[in-house]
């Protein structure tokens, strides 16, 4: 894995108790949590921890409190019974734009000394300001043909449609020429959904940046405007709403 640009599809199908969907385009980067600080010394338009057209904050990610994620990631994983030493960390999230984003997912892929993936990490943002991650420790020789596949309970706050009683499925695919991850959430209230991210791989450089930005400006802007935008039509549809039970009620139960 190298620090890359990936550009693709968001999509997300609702089939019960009502159906709906949409989808919409994202650029987001795979980039090697120890080696930010040197890709803004090549790329004009990047930087880490201040403010440019593209941009990357430690402060987004992980402790939210500006401090290295490495360390972080290392603690977390290490709770799970997981320790990849001096391993390699790619996180996978958008960057900020003109000084704004919002990353509803983004995915730490962690490997260890001998380049074998060990964990996956997904950390989830709310609405409301909250953060939750899901580790999930890693047998790649139980993956089928690079698509590896597992599942977790929900046990935090994210839509306002989709109950609390719920179990999450993953299908995450990696190849030389995609990337692409599938969510299915079922809960026991009868909600359903799937999300599917599908990406393909672009060379990280000025030039590319450029593209991304002349050709959609505003894409942070629109994932909140959006999340909001869906949530609209839910609510005409009359699909069940459910009230926001904050992190501390949830986690640990």
């Amino acid at each position: 894995m190298n620090n890359t640009l990936f550009r693709g599809w968001v999509r997300h199908t609702r089939t019960k108790p009502a159906r709906h969907s949409f989808s919409y385009r994202i650029s987001a980067l795979l980039l090697d949590i120890r080696q930010i600080s040197k890709i803004q010394k090549q790329i004009w338009f990047f930087s880490y921890n201040r403010f440019n057209l593209f941009s990357f904050y430690d402060k987004d990610h992980g402790p939210r409190d500006g401090s290295p994620l490495k360390p972080w990631v290392d603690h977390l994983l290490m709770q799970h019974g997981v320790n990849i030493k001096k391993g390699k960390v790619y996180l996978f999230s958008m960057p900020r734009i003109f000084g704004y984003v919002f990353n509803p997912l983004s995915m730490y892929f962690c490997y260890d000394q001998d380049e074998e993936l060990k964990a996956i990490i997904y950390e989830v943002k709310n609405t409301f300001g909250e953060q939750h991650c899901y580790v999930i420790p890693i047998d790649i020789s139980n993956a089928l043909e690079k698509v590896i596949f597992h599942d977790d309970k929900k046990v935090f706050f994210v839509s306002p449609f989709i109950s609390m009683d719920a179990q999450y499925s993953f299908r995450v695919s990696m190849c030389d020429d995609f990337f692409s991850i599938l969510i299915k959430v079922l809960s026991a209230s009868g909600d359903s959904m799937v999300a599917t991210l599908r990406v393909k791989p672009k060379k990280l450089n000025n030039l590319a940046l450029l593209k991304v930005f002349f050709t959609d400006p505003v894409m942070t802007f629109k994932v909140i405007i959006g999340i909001h935008y869906e949530a609209l039509r839910l609510l005409i549809k009359r699909v069940p709403f459910y009230k926001h039970t904050p992190i501390s009620d949830l986690v640990g139960k």
